[in-house]
């Protein structure tokens, strides 16, 4: 009889890039340092507020790899001192996919890269084609829409959300990445309403290839205390092949998407998802789901890092949001059984301090902890890994599964 699958988990700190890949021109990143520049600013005073002040404060991390991963992807020096004890095996990796998005972070770091661009709009006011909005109104239902632009979502709502409670009328709008977002308001337009609306937009929108159509829920009164809430929901084009997850299922194993992990795989692989209202909720649910599943993977992205700090360009904010999860990590660490792999990472970089709002192209973090294959994870540099395939393909070994079609396995021990 075959041995029990082991388990491996999965945290996504969405957004945390670690410098500019040698191709961020392309994108107008030449110089992203998502960690760097945090890192920077925080030992420059310039990351002080009523929540946290001095130097970034991320033992933990450190002790993991972190630290030594950023300083291992960087050409200039960091000012930051890395743990003297490292635990965890450290690198970077270097995205083969095209473009920036979420999607192709997480589907090429689960072994399925995305060599193809996908459509965008052109970054001008009224950016939707005419057709698209026209048979959104008339399949929607709607009497017509808001904004038609670039844009963050807490600018969008500022200019938009009055006029939307007023007239009924949904907020459409998009970024760098390929991506249709609709905005509305729970209350006053309806969860349910919304919901429907965005499913008569993915079908629209997917024959001009865009990836991801997000409801974007919202509540409160005026543009002063408009708050988005954990009710988004992202539908997403199905992965173009099969991944980590999928590898998982087929040797009857289970997968746990914490936070929009299903929603980003169009929950192909995935047994069930768990939600949270921000970072430290979805670490509640990643604690609670350590106690009850025992084998396969779980598998967390923490969005805040990225939609409440990165895209909103709060570096003191991103700083505050690493230093709590820093604090929750030896939570973490007392629930690991003793095979357990743990695989820290990110899906693309968001520098705060970078121009605009959009996402920025950069390596990843690759830092594994725990056990691998049986035995501790030795802490030394994994250096650069040509692809964040690696990482998925690292996982598949240590859960005993069918190797993934793209990746080669790091060396952990």
């Amino acid at each position: 009889m075959s041995q029990p699958m082991q388990r491996s988990i999965i945290i996504i700190l969405d957004s945390l890039g670690l410098g500019a890949s040698a191709d961020a021109s392309k994108y107008g990143d030449q110089n992203a340092d998502t960690f760097g520049h945090i890192v920077e600013a925080c030992a420059q005073g310039y990351a002080d507020n009523a929540q946290r002040q001095g130097p970034l404060k991320i033992p933990n991390l450190l002790r993991w790899g972190l630290g030594a991963a950023a300083v291992g992807s960087r050409k200039a020096a960091l000012p930051l001192a890395t743990h003297d004890l490292l635990e965890g095996a450290y690198g970077h990796a270097v995205e083969v996919s095209s473009g920036k998005d979420t999607p192709s972070g997480h589907w090429e770091i689960c072994g399925l890269p995305v060599p193809f661009e996908w459509g965008t709009f052109p970054q001008q006011d009224n950016c939707f084609p005419q057709p698209l909005m026209r048979d959104l109104q008339t399949l929607g239902g709607i009497e017509g829409t808001l904004a038609n632009k670039h844009g963050s979502g807490t600018d969008i709502l500022a200019q938009f959300g009055e006029q939307h409670i007023h007239t009924g009328l949904p907020i459409c709008y998009t970024s760098a990445d390929s991506v249709f977002q609709i905005a509305a308001h729970e209350e006053h337009f309806g969860l349910e309403r919304l919901y429907a609306l965005c499913e008569v937009a993915k079908k629209l929108v997917d024959p001009l290839n865009v990836t991801r159509v997000i409801a974007r829920p919202f509540t409160g009164t005026c543009a002063a205390d408009f708050k988005r809430t954990a009710n988004r929901k992202d539908l997403t084009t199905p992965p173009t092949g099969p991944t980590l997850l999928d590898h998982i299922q087929d040797q009857q194993g289970t997968v746990v998407s914490v936070g929009k992990v299903g929603d980003i795989f169009a929950h192909k692989g995935v047994s069930y998802t768990v939600k949270g209202a921000n970072n430290m909720a979805l670490v509640d649910q990643l604690l609670d789901q350590m106690d009850k599943v025992k084998q396969g993977l779980l598998f967390v992205n923490l969005v805040d890092f990225d939609s409440q700090f990165g895209h909103r360009r709060d570096v003191a904010g991103y700083a505050n949001a690493l230093e709590e999860f820093d604090l929750r990590l030896s939570e973490i660490e007392a629930k690991l059984e003793p095979q357990d792999l743990v695989l820290l990472s990110a899906d693309h970089g968001c520098d705060p301090t970078w121009p605009g709002s959009d996402h920025t192209r950069e390596h990843v973090p690759v830092v594994f902890f725990g056990h691998y294959c049986g035995a501790p994870v030795k802490a030394f540099n994994l250096g650069e890994r040509a692809n964040f395939a690696d990482m998925g393909q690292t996982i598949a070994q240590h859960l005993n599964l069918v190797p993934l079609a793209y990746g080669d396995a790091c060396t952990l021990n």
